[in-house]
């Protein structure tokens, strides 16, 4: 298991759970001064930066890319995949895809979180999920084209009312044949959601990608409830090799929340 720490530079999400915001080569620097394997970056769009940048970035300080979010497309621009305008589809999943080119030229899948969307007015549940699982089909395909997996991630139920639990994203994802699509699962949106986050972990183990691990509360483990010892327990048991991943508030402050952080998965 590898760790990354979450670099923002999305003025919309500055109070939102990532550990170092601002400009990229701060973060950057900061991650590698901590010790981080990685950095996850969530950045305005795909041409917020020059993709040689961050590579001479991620070279300079040795630091990989461990995955690309999305969501500056739903703060930013209001776009969701399930969307009532076909328009807005259309425009949502341009952006996604953009952004998986993006992630591909740096060898990182990029997540789909908050531009999955909900169901709701217009938009009956069996439609909305048509759309989403369309729009996975043609992502993950993208994503394929570079090599890398695309990761989808299950959110709580206050953030969306598709699908909120990792057996039934497993089970979305197979019945719908989805290939090439890994689930993210998050550990505070599990807290709220799953009976045992453990068990969850367990069962989705063939398509677990990649994980942001964070307290009940949404900082850094060890300032919430949950009990890192049996999570991580699971993950050696079914030889997870992917990141932990820091998407957690930068409470007290970035640098503790960075270092309480790391401490958590090494003691």
């Amino acid at each position: 298991m590898k760790s990354a720490v979450t670099l923002c530079d999305v003025a919309e999400a500055a109070a939102g759970p990532f550990v170092f915001h601002g400009p990229l080569a701060n973060g950057f620097a900061k991650a590698a001064a901590h010790g981080f394997d990685a950095v996850e970056l969530f950045i305005p769009g795909p041409a917020a930066y020059p993709v040689l940048d961050i590579l001479d970035l991620a070279e300079r300080h040795q630091l990989a890319i461990a995955a690309v979010g999305t969501g500056a497309g739903m703060l930013k621009h209001g776009l969701t995949l399930t969307d009532p305008s076909a328009t807005r589809r259309a425009e949502a999943l341009d952006f996604v895809k953009r952004m998986i080119d993006l992630g591909g030229r740096l060898g990182a899948p990029a997540i789909l979180g908050s531009m999955q969307g909900k169901s709701g007015g217009f938009v009956s549940r069996g439609q909305a999920l048509d759309w989403l699982a369309a729009a996975l089909q043609e992502t993950a395909s993208t994503a394929a084209n570079h090599g890398v997996p695309f990761l989808y991630e299950p959110l709580n139920r206050y953030e969306t009312n598709l699908i909120n639990r990792q057996a039934d994203a497993l089970a979305f994802l197979n019945e719908r044949d989805i290939s090439n699509c890994l689930i993210l699962a998050d550990l505070f949106h599990m807290n709220i959601e799953e009976r045992n986050s453990t068990a969850a972990l367990r069962a989705i183990a063939p398509r677990l990608g990649h994980i942001h691990f964070a307290d009940s509360n949404r900082e850094a483990i060890g300032h919430g409830h949950i009990d890192p010892a049996p999570v991580l327990a699971v993950l050696r048991e079914i030889s997870y090799q992917g990141y932990l991943s820091a998407e957690i508030l930068p409470l007290p402050d970035a640098a503790t929340a960075a270092r309480d952080f790391l401490h958590s998965i090494r003691s």
